[in-house]
């Protein structure tokens, strides 16, 4: 098994910062996807930062990202950093999520404004 969040992500999608490294584990996405639906945030975060440190890079499928952030929101719901964060993400790689992008923003200024 792989220690970390991170080092499964790397081994299943590749890293564009570190070479990919033989593991020795045969890899199947849904396992990948249990792994990622029930880890904590800061292991969530780690992930992104470690493979996607500048959000327009890296080899995460946007798919993954987006359920990344998703879930980082639910377990964080009061952070409108990471709220903003998550919008950034959903702008860069779409127009299909530009209205929550857009209600994410409007959401993390409220919480700011108070």
């Amino acid at each position: 098994m792989h220690s970390t969040l991170t080092e499964h992500a790397r081994c299943l999608y590749g890293d564009e910062y570190r070479q990919k490294s033989e593991c020795g584990y045969e890899h199947h996405e849904h396992y990948f996807v249990e792994e990622l639906t029930f880890a904590d945030a800061d292991s969530i975060l780690a992930m992104l930062r470690g493979l996607c440190p500048h959000l327009v890079d890296g080899l995460l499928p946007v798919w993954v990202r987006n359920l990344a952030y998703r879930l980082v929101l639910l377990q964080r719901p009061d952070n409108p950093a990471l709220m903003r964060e998550a919008a950034q993400n959903l702008w860069l790689h779409g127009p299909d999520w530009d209205d929550i992008a857009a209600d994410l923003t409007r959401r993390a200024d409220a919480m700011e404004a108070n």
